[in-house]
């Protein structure tokens, strides 16, 4: 029997991909494992695998079409013995989808039955009985959506499908619901199930602004270039915006002397010369932030919306740019690492960050976060914190400034300014100022961080 090949959620989040590029293509032979296509989420480009093995039968959406939904027919795979025709079969008895929308690709649109009856596994067919599925039932006028199995099951077992509640995708009843039924029939009439009003706290409101017409107005005598926004931009836009909008913001600033670090620095770069490590500051100050998070425990936490999560461990996430937006990938357990492991480890990150190609266990999570701008040349800037974490540190650039001394002479020190943004529902103004004290006698005597 030909199987569908579903668009699979390669993330918590994701709703919707790119389908960026086929691997292989009509008539090409397939084993479970074989990687088939690339699929770009909002993040990051990933391999996707075949799951079964047969004969790509049909390619259901081509190579660049954006946008489609998870769990979309994106391809049909033909099992041993069958030919192209079976191909075309798949998906002929499926109830019509919604009007495609405007933007919606024509190959995402024209959208087959799965054969599969889990939602989110894709590719998992029926392999026992053969039988053509019955037509699909009707009650009261209207068609009841049905998968092929579900149908043919609830034949063999003498079920009444008008009398069974669907679980699957816009109610359609799946083999899960048929197997329910049989275990606990249902009463014949299937009352309506009322709708729950959304409680106020969800009610959503158009955001305030200028809409996209009224900007386009505005520059309409003017030379512009519009630029598409792909995933990423939308996901970044709609995260600052939800950040800024909810989260009650407050900042906390301190400048840090770095002589002590660049000195101690350059003595541990002499060490590991021939070893392929190379430490930089921005490796110090993850270090120390991890170790603050473990001297205040108290302020290694995350907001959950009616509750406050503490970590145990020290999961610090750091900015890195990269063409058209940032990642922000996660040290896992940074407290416990050595400096020179955490340099490995930070920059593989970042190079795979830059070639989008991290997973989402990679850049998601975490408590705090770390956002160097001073390799820019900025002295000073405030960050956004990036929900759900509790703080985000700020860090510009180390300048070279005269400091009075503990002798009270004059002297030239070189000089990082640092603000920590920080969530006020999870962490309050002193234990805000605490964490960053503790961050900065870390940087300031970083002997300590080794011990």
């Amino acid at each position: 029997m030909a199987i569908e090949i579903l668009m699979p959620a390669l993330s918590p989040t994701m709703e919707e991909g790119t389908l960026a590029k086929w691997l292989v293509k009509e008539g090409d032979t397939v084993s479970s494992g074989d990687v088939i296509a690339e699929i770009e989420t909002d993040k990051a480009t990933m391999e996707f695998e075949a799951v079964d093995e047969g004969v790509i039968g049909r390619i259901v959406v081509a190579e660049g079409t954006e946008g489609v939904k998870v769990n979309a027919p994106i391809a049909v795979l033909l099992e041993e013995g069958e030919d192209a025709s079976a191909a075309d079969a798949v998906g002929a008895t499926s109830e019509p989808d919604p009007a495609p929308t405007a933007e919606a690709p024509k190959e995402a649109q024209a959208r087959p039955e799965a054969l599969s009856d889990e939602a989110g596994t894709g590719t998992q067919p029926d392999t026992g009985d053969a039988t053509k599925a019955p037509p699909a039932p009707v009650k009261d006028g209207e068609r009841i959506f049905a998968s092929p199995l579900a149908r043919r099951i609830a034949a063999q077992k003498g079920l009444d499908l008008t009398a069974i509640e669907g679980s699957g995708p816009k109610g359609r009843i799946v083999k899960a619901d048929v197997e329910a039924a049989e275990a606990a029939p249902k009463a014949d009439a299937k009352p309506e199930a009322a709708k729950p009003a959304a409680p106020a706290a969800e009610v959503k409101t158009a955001p305030a602004g200028m809409g996209p017409e009224t900007v386009l107005k505005m520059y309409a005598d003017r030379e512009f270039e519009e630029v598409k926004l792909d995933g990423m931009r939308k996901t970044i836009a709609a995260r600052l915006t939800e950040a800024k909008q909810t989260i009650p913001h407050f900042y906390l600033r301190r400048d840090i002397r770095l002589d002590a670090l660049l000195k101690f620095r350059a003595e541990l770069n002499h060490q590991l010369t021939g070893k392929g490590v190379k430490l930089s500051v921005n490796d110090f100050i993850i270090k120390a932030c991890a170790n603050a998070l473990q001297e205040v425990p108290e302020a290694n936490a995350v907001w959950a919306g009616d509750r406050v999560l503490k970590l145990k461990p020290s999961d610090v996430a750091v900015a890195v740019a990269i063409e058209g937006g940032l990642f922000t990938p996660v040290i896992r357990d940074a407290e416990m690492k050595s400096l020179s492991a955490l340099s490995k480890e930070m920059k593989d990150l970042a190079h795979r960050a830059r070639d989008r190609k991290l997973a989402p266990h990679e850049y998601q999570g975490g408590s705090f976060a770390v956002s160097n701008l001073g390799m820019f040349g900025i002295d000073n800037f405030d960050a956004v914190i990036n929900p759900p974490h509790g703080a985000i540190l700020a860090v510009g650039a180390g300048v070279k400034k005269p400091v009075i001394g503990e002798d009270g002479e004059i002297a030239v020190a070189t000089v990082m300014s640092v603000t920590l943004s920080v969530d006020h529902r999870v962490i309050d103004g002193a234990l805000g100022a605490e964490l960053l004290k503790a961050i900065t006698e870390n940087l300031e005597n970083p002997v300590a961080m080794l011990a």
